[in-house]
């Protein structure tokens, strides 16, 4: 908000409003955009009864840097059921499935 003021004091912006921000004053749109989502409801049940029964999984890469083992992919794999993780480093995409196996 400091900013805009000064580059309004200044004229330093063509057709910019010549209005005063006020740090502590949020304007409609800026709070639509940071109102947060209501919670989901909590479950009542457990929806998994075993390990590896429903497992997340996600690709990423290529990192900037490359690991020891001279790979830029890996792959986070964790267990619904007891949150277990597991993170494999794969030198490209197309060994996902090798080192899912």
């Amino acid at each position: 908000m400091h900013h805009l003021n000064k580059l309004i004091l200044k004229n330093l912006v063509d057709e910019l409003p010549k209005l005063k921000f006020e740090k502590k004053r949020v304007c409609d749109d800026c709070q639509k955009v940071k109102q947060s989502k209501i919670n989901f409801k909590s479950k009542k049940f457990i929806s998994n009864t075993r390990p590896t029964k429903l497992l997340h999984m996600d690709l990423f890469g290529p990192s900037r840097n490359m690991s020891i083992g001279n790979n830029y992919y890996g792959l986070m794999i964790v267990d619904n059921y007891s949150r277990f993780t597991w993170t494999l480093f794969i030198v490209t995409k197309d060994h996902e499935f090798i080192a899912f196996k």
